[in-house]
């Protein structure tokens, strides 16, 4: 044995070393040696690793952090879509739920299933990759058919091992759980942002979801972010026929999985240990918000069905939020985009759930009514799914004759113009209004949407102050010289946000139907009518009764989009963006790209990367961040980097730019 050969020995068992006690000390909390001795093992890995740069590999734990910040994140495809769970916030409901699952099973000639009970992490929904058993990509639940590609920051996360503990790797396998952090580590990390003097997090759950999220990986590897493995996505390599077996594979593979864990048949049983968690939910070291409760068997699965975006085999049964008492001090009226004047309480600050909450949303004025809250009530307040702040009800019996009632307003508190009445709503009907306007605009250029950058709410303002927009598409007719009129405008900053909507006159036909404000139409629903019609005009010329047929379309959604494409002014201002040159890419029915895996190495000449990424998912192909035999083609822009290198090792396809142009000329 050469001595080349002996140093990448060596290093390989160092490696496997750290690995192990990685796993105890992380995933198992057992660990197996002193801080020191880890210590020595790591320092001993990273100077071999310095005076042999050659034998670094991607998956050594010294390759954790490092990645360079980014200017945002692109976006990967799930293989297979990471589903919302329908909630369940009574006992009643979870026994529906459980006569619903026994019909469809009994109808089938089913008679004997399981539940698998789970606790309910409060964290962020996260699909993390493993190809050969390496680590390969990570991202975000995102709409559940699109996510955000984290794949650096959650390669910071000290319990997920960078490769898998299986002496038989699978090919490809898809862990889904939750990014977490701890109830003590996010006190920690909010004590550091306060002697900083900068904002600290609501709760645990936004603390992790910021970290996770942060543009500069170095950032998210300060946190103390964790990992909690709840399923798996796509595998191959191996049968997996039961949720209970996939929860004790991905343990056996070195990642966590949920646990307390139990398999009942009973759903008095669930019942019991849904109380049972609940009741010692303060002990666990994460913030959980209920139980999840699985049909077992993955072949019942189909037979059971799911709706477009919640399945039927499974459901999370919520906790009871916390409540409190607090005196309601008044009540202003707040105008949306879509022109509805809500009611919002003005509370006496009341500590709740780790969060102090000082206002919260009446809804509607029928709710006002059916509360018959009056200003100066003690009011019980909770917090819905443990999130969001809402009323309960009035301690009537606390009044002294001092309280006044909530009257409904007349005019719009923004422009003064009349209100009407919409079923419960009220709402101002006035195009011009400010508060519509403002709205209308910050959501048509936010990253999702439009992605214009540098147009925030506060030069939002300040453009409409001066009236130079009226609507949204006199974005599209905005002169360097306007904004030099504008106070905190200079000739660099005009010409930045001038150039910020030129870019954007390029735009999947996804993001602008989400950009264009339709009610009851969010990314979801805009990727349906988009995969579903194609274009504007198909979705313009579209009946009520076809959008009608789409599943997962109720009458409330259908009529928005009908209407909204018959209203002259909406198809006016439409119009308007397109002569200024705006072009929407339409979405082809049969992708020509469907299932592609592409990676790019180098700059492009002909478009940005973010643009040719999203070309490609238009196309139907799916984006991937890493170097791996799952990609399909890797395109060459001018000075790759070491992504090449390892393509070629791998014999992977390598493509150059004007191929991949013409691939995507054929794809349209």
């Amino acid at each position: 044995m050469n001595k080349f050969s002996d140093v990448s020995l060596r290093i390989e068992k160092l490696r496997e070393k750290i690995l192990y006690h990685n796993y105890r000390y992380y995933v198992l909390n057992d660990p197996a040696i002193s801080d020191e001795e880890y210590d020595a093992l790591y320092r001993q890995l990273e100077e071999l690793e310095q005076r042999y740069p050659e034998l670094i590999t991607p998956d050594s734990p010294t390759q954790r952090v490092g990645a360079p910040p980014i200017k945002e994140f692109a976006h990967i495809r799930h293989t297979i879509p990471m589903l919302s769970l329908k909630d369940a916030r009574s006992e009643d409901e979870i026994r529906d739920f459980d006569e619903k699952v026994r019909k469809s099973l009994y109808d089938a000639g089913i008679r004997d299933f399981e539940y698998v009970v789970e606790p309910k992490f409060d964290g962020l929904s996260c699909e993390i990759t493993y190809v050969d058993g390496m680590y390969a990509s990570a991202s975000t639940r995102g709409d559940g058919t699109v996510g955000e590609d984290v794949t650096a920051n959650v390669k910071t996360i000290k319990s997920i091992p960078l490769r898998l503990l299986s002496d038989k790797p699978l090919p490809l396998v898809q862990i889904r759980g939750e990014v977490l952090i701890g109830k003590d580590d996010f006190e920690r990390l909010n004590e550091e942002l306060s002697q900083k003097g900068l904002k600290k997090f609501a709760n645990p759950r936004n603390a992790a979801s910021g970290s996770l999220k942060q543009l500069n990986s170095r950032i998210t590897a300060r946190r103390k972010l964790d990992f909690v493995a709840w399923g798996i996505g796509d595998i191959k390599g191996v049968t997996i026929r039961t949720q209970k077996q996939a929860l004790d594979y991905i343990e056996s593979w070195g990642i966590k999985a949920s646990r307390p864990r139990e398999v009942f048949k009973d759903i008095e049983a669930v019942l019991g240990f849904y109380h049972q968690v609940e009741k010692g939910r303060e002990k666990f070291r994460y913030e959980l918000d209920g139980i999840v409760i699985k049909v077992n068997e993955f072949s019942f699965w189909p037979v059971i069905g799911e709706t477009s975006k919640t399945p039927k085999y499974m459901i999370a049964g919520k906790f009871s939020p916390q409540r409190a008492v607090t005196e309601l001090k008044d009540v202003v009226f707040q105008v949306g985009r879509t022109g509805i004047v809500t009611p919002v309480a003005i509370l006496e600050p009341v500590f709740l759930r780790g969060v102090v909450v000082s206002r919260s949303t009446l809804h509607n004025f029928d709710e006002v009514k059916r509360l018959d809250i009056r200003i100066g009530d003690s009011v019980v307040v909770q917090r819905a799914g443990d999130v969001i702040p809402e009323i309960v009800s009035v301690v009537k019996e606390k009044r002294n004759g001092s309280e006044r009632p909530v009257v409904p307003p007349v005019k719009c508190p923004v422009c003064g113009s009349a209100l009407v009445v919409e079923n419960v709503y009220l709402r101002c009907v006035n195009m011009s209004c400010p508060a519509k306007l403002e709205g209308a605009v910050v959501h048509f250029a936010s990253r999702r949407a439009m992605n214009i950058e540098g147009l925030g709410p506060g030069v939002v303002q300040k453009l409409i102050k001066k009236g130079l927009i009226k609507d949204v598409s006199d974005l599209y007719y905005l002169k360097q010289g306007d904004l030099l009129s504008i106070e905190g405008f200079a000739e660099k900053s005009a010409e930045n946000l001038i150039n910020a909507v030129q870019n954007s006159k390029h735009i999947n036909l996804v993001r602008f139907l989400y950009a264009l404000g339709i009610p009851n139409v969010g990314e979801y629903n805009a990727r349906i009518l988009a995969e579903r019609f194609g274009s504007i005009s198909a979705i313009k010329n579209a009946g009520l009764d076809e959008l009608l047929s789409i599943k997962g379309f109720g009458p409330e959604i259908a009529k928005s989009v009908f209407e909204f494409f018959r209203d002259s002014k909406n198809n006016y201002v439409m119009n308007r963006m397109y002569k200024a040159g705006l072009r929407v890419e339409e979405v082809q029915t049969k992708k020509y790209l469907d299932g592609k895996v592409f990676l790019f190495t180098g700059t492009l000449s002909s478009m940005k990367r973010n643009m040719a990424k999203e070309l490609v998912e238009a196309a139907g192909g799916i984006i991937a961040n890493s170097v791996s035999r799952k990609v399909d083609y890797v395109v060459l822009g001018s000075e790759p980097g070491s992504k090449y290198d390892r393509a070629k090792k791998l014999g992977l396809n390598i493509i150059s730019e004007e191929e991949f142009l013409k691939m995507l000329e054929r794809s349209k």
